[in-house]
C-alpha cells in the first residue's frame, strides 16, 4: 500500500455497516499496514504487477496533478499491466500522458463517479471539478450506470469502476487480467 505523502491516509466515506469495510478496519494487521504506507514517490513502479487507485473525494486534490501518480501509472500501462480506479479514485487518470503525448483516457471507455451522482450527494460546488465531465474532456468515454449502482468498465488493461458499488468488480477484473499478464514481474 501506498499514498501520496505516506503513513496513514486519509479516510473517506468509510461505511462499517458493510461486511467488509468492516472486516478490514477491525483487523489490527490491516490497520497497521494502513497507518504505515510507504510514499509513492519513493517507490518504483517497475516492481508493481498493477496498480490501484481508491476513491473517495479528498483524491479529487490529491491525485489529478501528483506527478508519482502520474509516472506510477503511465509506467505501469505501458508495460501491459492493469491499471485500476474506482468511483473517485479516476481522478488520478485525468492527467495521465503516455510517451506519446496522448491521454491515457483518450478513446478508452472509462466508469467514474457521475455527474448526477455528485449533484445528489450534494458536493457539486465543493468539489475542483466534475470528475466524469474532466475525463470527457480527455476524451475519454464515460460510460455510467444509474446512480449509484454498480459499474464496471476493462478497457484493455484499464479498469474503472463508477463508486463503492463497484469495487469488488473492479478488484476481481483486475485478478482475472493479472492471471493472463505475460508482463507480470
Amino acid at each position: 500500500m501506498a499514498s501520496i505523502k505516506g503513513g496513514e491516509p486519509p479516510v473517506d466515506g468509510l461505511d462499517l455497516k458493510d461486511a467488509v469495510n468492516a472486516r478490514y478496519w477491525n483487523d489490527p494487521a490491516f490497520r497497521a499496514k494502513l497507518s504505515a504506507t510507504k510514499k509513492l514517490s519513493s517507490l518504483d513502479p517497475k516492481g508493481f504487477s498493477a496498480v490501484f487507485f481508491a476513491g473517495g473525494h479528498g483524491t479529487m486534490w490529491d491525485f489529478a496533478d501528483d506527478e508519482a501518480v502520474q509516472k506510477t501509472i503511465r509506467e505501469i500501462y505501458e508495460a501491459g499491466l492493469p491499471v485500476g480506479a474506482v468511483c473517485h479514485g479516476p481522478v488520478a487518470l485525468v492527467n495521465v500522458k503516455l510517451s506519446n503525448g496522448t491521454f491515457l483516457v483518450a478513446g478508452k471507455d472509462v466508469a467514474a463517479f457521475t455527474n448526477a451522482e455528485e449533484e445528489k450527494v450534494g458536493l457539486t460546488k465543493v468539489v475542483p471539478f466534475l470528475l466524469a465531465s474532466k475525463l470527457e474532456e480527455r476524451g475519454a468515454k464515460h460510460l455510467p450506470a444509474p446512480d449509484f449502482q454498480k459499474q464496471v468498465v476493462a478497457s484493455g488493461t484499464l479498469v474503472t469502476g463508477q463508486n463503492p458499488a463497484s469495487a469488488a468488480g473492479v478488484a476481481q477484473k483486475m485478478v482475472e487480467l493479472l492471471k493472463v499478464s505475460p508482463n507480470s514481474p
